[in-house]
């Protein structure tokens, strides 16, 4: 069995611009003589690899807690995009693929493509980029897929997975009344 970890590491990560970076404090320290290492973190929930909940953008939308882990966890397909999706083979695609996507490569949502995959029923849709759309003007495609109810799974790295069929694990930390989380995203290549 082939695992593919697509997670970022979070203090390294690509930070979306205006988002606070994350940040660690070494509040116990072994070395220093203290009995332990503890930490303490500070992050935004949409930092590195991570799940946006409905929430992120509506105000009575579902928060990170209240999303099916079905959602995060099941078959998944990866396809290469640079750019905006073909729409034409998005679509043949959409017709006989899971309803889990990851786009590997530099990939923009367009509005017609999110159109596209809320029409086929596309539970989750995820992407190499901190953000699913444009990243000069989100708002729109996230509006469109989050008011699906899909979930957005951004900043993942799929620069070593080859296209194909895999068993996703994007389970999100579990923060009641979230609008986002940080998750450890993992492929697994089914045979």
């Amino acid at each position: 069995m082939k695992i593919y970890d697509i997670t970022q590491e979070l203090f390294g990560c690509c930070v979306y611009p205006g988002d606070p970076a994350p940040e660690r404090e070494q509040l116990q320290s072994i070395a220093d003589g203290d009995l332990y290492n503890l930490s303490k973190l500070s992050l935004c929930a949409h930092n590195g690899t991570h799940i946006d909940a409905p929430y992120h953008f509506f105000g009575n939308g579902k928060t990170i807690d209240q999303i099916a882990l079905q959602q995060c966890i099941g078959r998944a397909i990866v396809v290469s995009c640079d750019g905006e999706p073909d729409l034409a083979t998005l679509e043949t695609l959409l017709q006989k693929s899971p309803k889990k996507i990851l786009f590997k490569g530099k990939t923009v949502v367009s509005m017609e493509a999110a159109q596209l995959m809320n029409r086929y029923g596309v539970e989750l849709v995820g992407v190499e980029s901190q953000t699913v759309g444009p990243e000069d003007a989100p708002m729109a495609v996230h509006l469109e897929l989050l008011g699906r109810e899909v979930v957005l799974l951004e900043g993942i790295r799929l620069g070593k997975v080859p296209e194909g069929e895999y068993l996703l694990f994007a389970a999100p930390l579990l923060l009641g009344g979230a609008d986002g989380a940080p998750c450890r995203a993992v492929l697994i290549e089914t045979v």
